[in-house]
């Protein structure tokens, strides 16, 4: 039926002396048989991420659900660090208050806690980083596979309000004094 409603639409005819002649057949209209509700676009782009930063530089990425989120330590941090050699991840599975101790980078300049930004319960570690630390400064801003993330975490309502008193990208920046 496509095919005859575009026949239908546009005819080209020969006309005596070799013209080409266009006549237009009327055009048809759209269905009625399905409301126009039945007809709607899903997104298929995933929910974003928010991030936010601690002044002990830990970022944190919530999903948009606030149910489940990504920590690590932020670009800036990396830096003053230097080469980390030896990451210390938080434990599977273990429940932390915003502020609490998760674990420590140890780098060939110095040593620094790994605070939770956020109340939350760790679903998963990044196992990369115990036998490749130096991911970290490479890509300590990355949640993705190969990243330099430290835990996954799940968050519940405290979590949620612990995250809206932190940082954003903007507000980081001009508390590191970065350029970035």
């Amino acid at each position: 039926m496509a095919a005859s409603i575009a026949t239908r639409c546009l005819r080209a005819t020969r006309a005596p002396g070799n013209f080409l002649k266009i006549a237009q057949a009327p055009i048809a209209r759209p269905s009625t048989r399905f409301p126009s509700s039945a007809f709607r676009t899903f997104s298929t782009t995933p929910l974003r991420e928010i991030r936010k930063y601690t002044k002990d530089h830990e970022w944190v990425d919530l999903s948009a659900d606030k149910t489940s989120g990504v920590i690590g330590i932020s670009e800036y941090a990396a830096e003053e660090l230097g080469d980390v050699v030896y990451v210390e991840l938080p434990e599977d599975g273990k429940t932390f208050q915003a502020g609490d101790s998760i674990g420590a980078v140890e780098s060939v300049k110095s040593a620094a806690d790994i605070n939770a930004p956020l109340s939350c319960r760790v679903t998963s570690v990044n196992m990369l980083l115990e036998e490749k630390p130096g991911t970290i400064n490479q890509v300590p801003e990355d949640d993705s596979h190969g990243g330099g993330w430290i835990a996954k975490v799940a968050v519940d309502e405290q979590g949620v309000k612990d995250f809206e008193n932190l940082m954003d990208a903007e507000e980081y920046k001009a508390f590191t004094g970065s350029d970035e």
